[in-house]
């Protein structure tokens, strides 16, 4: 894959990350009561997922710092588990204990596309 399709789907996944945040600024128990607030965060961080999916390999492997593999196994807990099941709970850890870090790698790397 060429820099350029890397640099589209890094913006994507900055843009859902920025999304989720705006989606979660009024708190753990907002988003656990909202229904309407679970299923934007839910279908934001499913596409962001699917797109790092995209990224090319070469740029994975310069950034052993995120867990790629990971990401594919939460994605697939998204996509598969739909009817209930998800811990959102665990969703909620996930978007303040690992998302902040994330969008700090995708932010430093558009910088070199600038």
């Amino acid at each position: 894959m060429s820099p350029d399709k890397d640099r589209v789907y890094l913006q994507y996944i900055l843009e859902c990350i920025t999304k989720i945040k705006q989606y979660t600024k009024r708190g753990r128990e907002c988003f656990l009561e909202d229904d309407l607030i679970q299923d934007a965060v839910l279908r934001r961080l499913q596409t962001m997922i699917d797109s790092t999916q995209w990224l090319s390999e070469d740029f994975k492997a310069k950034f052993t710092e995120v867990d790629w593999r990971a990401l594919s196994a939460f994605r697939n807990i998204l996509i598969n588990e739909y009817l209930g099941s998800v811990d959102l709970g665990r969703v909620w850890d996930i978007i303040e204990d690992y998302l902040p870090d994330f969008e700090r790698v995708i932010v430093a790397q558009l910088e070199f596309f600038k």
